[in-house]
């Protein structure tokens, strides 16, 4: 077995010492360029690679970022996490990333994995999580960043998942709708999919109008809960003239199950999404939906983690800017 080359076999490659190897590994900007090229023949020539672990001990960070998800199976998080990995590679951090599906017993092993590889920071989705999973995180005083929901409890990069709900009851009252639905992801570990339910329900309330809980469905998160949220709707009396859906996921699931038993979308049903997903604005009719900035999201989570970890500050929480997304599956509703 060939063996592995060390920082010594560079230096003596590229006629430097190993401190400015070193220094050229970590802190570039203090190496003159002409050095700096030599020392980078010398790691391709040798296929050197530096070792992460003595880096870690040397300079107390494994730059390394730590993030649990839900899910990747789902494109909103898919390009939250793209933005994230993107930004942070740019400062020379790592990202390890794990889902849960939701699973809070697996989200708990997950988390102590990631905190037993001494990550710098982690990051984490939504405020529901396991009483065990908080303590494991604050006892390793490890920099948690919480995304995908607001809160002043701990430093937060997310949406008003309540606005979110208003946004769709709002207009779907503007244009005459007073009976609807929800086709919501389960509520039980997703304080997202609860409070875009709330802020729907309380605009509703605050119209006169009713949203009765058999109007309500829990669905898995996809176009089979699309489909089979639609149906039980439809099967209801008397029958929505609007449904508003955790997701935009949801809502095309919806959407198909509408033209296969033969309802004119938006005649005789409107639907509104959310998280504007690319597809979105493609399908026909096109999804009324709430944008949610995702990617931006993850690029926002990575910039704000950086300055954390460089000056020791905990930043403010922020929530970024949602807009409804008006397009071609929301209208009025038949007149009887």
């Amino acid at each position: 077995m060939i063996p592995r080359s060390r920082i010594r076999d560079v230096a003596s490659r590229a006629g430097v010492s190993t401190a400015t190897v070193s220094r050229a590994l970590s802190n570039p900007a203090l190496v003159r360029p002409d050095t700096q090229l030599r020392i980078r023949e010398a790691i391709a020539a040798l296929g050197y690679v530096p070792d992460g672990s003595a880096r870690a001990l040397a300079s107390g960070r494994a730059h390394t970022i730590g993030a649990v998800v839900p899910t990747l199976d789902n494109a909103i998080f898919a390009r939250a996490v793209q933005g994230l990995q993107t930004t942070l590679s740019q400062s020379g951090y790592q990202l390890l990333i794990a889902a849960h599906e939701y699973n809070p017993a697996a989200e708990q092993d997950l988390v102590r994995a990631l905190l037993e590889r001494s990550i710098d920071a982690l990051l984490v989705v939504g405020t529901d999580h396991a009483p065990q999973t908080w303590e494991l995180i604050h006892a390793s005083r490890v920099p948690l960043l919480v995304t995908w929901s607001k809160t002043e409890l701990q430093p937060s990069i997310g949406f008003d998942n309540h606005l979110i709900g208003r946004l769709a009851a709002l207009h779907l009252l503007a244009l005459g709708h007073k009976r609807m639905g929800v086709i919501s992801g389960h509520f039980l570990h997703n304080d997202r999919a609860r409070n875009r339910v709330e802020g729907f329900r309380e605009v509703l309330h605050q119209n006169g109008c009713q949203l009765p809980e058999g109007y309500v469905l829990e669905q898995p998160f996809g176009f089979e809960g699309g489909h089979a949220g639609l149906k039980a709707l439809l099967s209801l009396d008397p029958r929505p003239t609007a449904v508003f859906c955790g997701n935009d996921a949801l809502a095309l699931g919806c959407l198909f199950e509408a033209r296969a038993m033969g309802v004119d979308v938006p005649g005789e049903l409107s639907i509104v999404g959310c998280d504007n997903l690319p597809i979105s604005s493609q399908v026909t009719p096109s999804l009324t939906t709430i944008h949610l900035p995702t990617h931006e999201l993850g690029q926002r989570a990575a910039m704000v983690l950086l300055q954390w970890l460089a000056t020791g500050a905990p930043p403010q929480s922020e929530c970024l800017p949602i807009e409804l997304v008006v397009r071609g599956t929301s209208a009025p509703p038949k007149k009887t």
